[in-house]
């Protein structure tokens, strides 16, 4: 592997995250706080990513996580799938308290840095659209009804369910623009944009900062309709259900318990709140800690964590094998997770919702339904198409 050295400097201007973007753009940020690379300076297999950052030199004078090299991640949902860290050539960062640096790529010795993506052309933007289901809504629903089935059996206690939807358009979609629709409709979730699989995702699997670990895990899901009473009774019917309270705490005693043995100290919320979106508002839990020394990698603690029931069900096998029968496609990226590393082991990851993958003829999206006991699949059809929403809004342009 050819060494290269990795020069961060401190930006005194501020950025504009998606203006830094050209072509083969990366991105993660949240509130115009993260992460955009251009270029790609190193593509290796995730497993190799030790190797890859030793093979760097690092010259730092920002000194904060994020700084350095940086390996973007897209972690498919099948634990056993393939992902790659790409690491960009060209790297802007800007941290909460404003920080803002630059990281170029050069090789060691004499020659050029490696060379970042040039100025994007995103073209005309897609005039003819055509958005099909993936499987028929009538067949989503005997799907199902057939997972309520086998619960009530007692062969599992939940799993989730997603549909497909396939968008074709006479021209590509650039994920650019899709980035800036969705930071103008959802600013407070995380936008990421890694070989042209975006979205808008509310939910932090988890972040490593320094010795610190951070966690909000969200389930139970209800649709928002834009009128005040009727959002405000759907919130608070939604933190009284028991239903709902319970899957939540399902989801948050997972997280806690798999993340405890790295931690010297641990702690959730006592109580869910409701974080609202544009389209639906979600019950979810901040959990935070300390990690032990040698702090954990966040890759180790991703790997740890995913998938959990909020994307997957319980008990894991079971739900995993249940979803291989009945959902009909490949979810490939999709309720993954996705984010960055830093040299250091810093980082963060999001679930991989709210997403599309980008191709040159147009997107496949997706959206998912825990089901339980008792579920209507009438009513988790209509969940999934106000989930469906986000991206559909994004990528469509009348």
């Amino acid at each position: 592997m050819t060494e290269l050295v990795a020069t961060t400097r401190r930006l005194d201007g501020d950025v504009d995250l998606l203006d830094e973007l050209a072509d083969e753009p990366l991105h993660f940020a949240r509130n115009g706080v993260g992460l955009a690379g251009t270029g790609v300076a190193l593509r290796v297999p995730l497993a190799d990513a030790g190797a890859a950052f030793a093979s760097v030199t690092v010259d730092d004078e920002v000194g904060l996580p994020g700084c350095g090299p940086v390996g973007f991640v897209a972690v498919p949902f099948d634990p056993a799938g393939a992902a790659e860290l790409v690491v960009p050539a060209s790297i802007v960062g800007r941290a909460d308290d404003g920080t803002r640096w630059r990281t170029t790529i050069a090789r060691a010795g004499p020659g050029d840095a490696v060379r970042p993506g040039g100025p994007i052309d995103d073209g005309p933007e897609p005039s003819q659209f055509e958005v099909l289901p993936g499987r028929s809504p009538e067949e989503w629903c005997a799907a199902v009804a057939e997972a309520t089935r086998r619960i009530g059996k007692g062969v599992l206690d939940k799993v989730v369910l997603a549909r497909e939807i396939i968008v074709r358009t006479d021209r590509p979609i650039a994920p650019v623009p899709v980035l800036r629709r969705l930071r103008a409709g959802y600013p407070d979730c995380f936008l990421f944009c890694i070989d042209g699989f975006v979205g808008a995702s509310p939910e932090l699997l988890v972040g490593r900062h320094g010795d610190i670990v951070r966690a909000h895990p969200m389930a139970g899901t209800t649709a928002r309709r834009g009128d005040a009473q009727a959002d405000a009774r759907a919130a608070a019917a939604l933190l009284a259900s028991s239903t709902y309270r319970h899957e939540h705490q399902v989801t948050i005693d997972m997280v806690h318990d798999t993340l405890l043995p790295f931690c010297s100290y641990l702690d959730d919320e006592p109580e869910p709140s409701v974080v609202a979106l544009a389209n639906v508002a979600h019950l979810a839990t901040r959990v935070e800690g300390r990690l032990s020394h040698p702090p954990a990698s966040v890759l180790d603690l991703v790997a740890a964590l995913h998938p959990t029931p909020a994307v997957c069900g319980r008990p894991r096998d079971a739900a995993l094998a249940l979803i291989a029968e009945l959902e009909g496609f490949d979810r490939g990226r999709y309720a993954g997770a996705v984010g960055w590393v830093d040299h250091a082991g810093n980082g963060q990851f999001a679930v991989a919702i709210r997403c599309a993958q980008l191709a040159d003829d147009g997107a496949r999206l997706y959206a998912g339904n825990g089901i339980v006991a008792g579920s209507d699949p009438t009513a988790e059809l209509a969940e999934t198409r106000a989930k469906l929403q986000a991206m559909l809004g994004a990528l469509i342009r009348p």
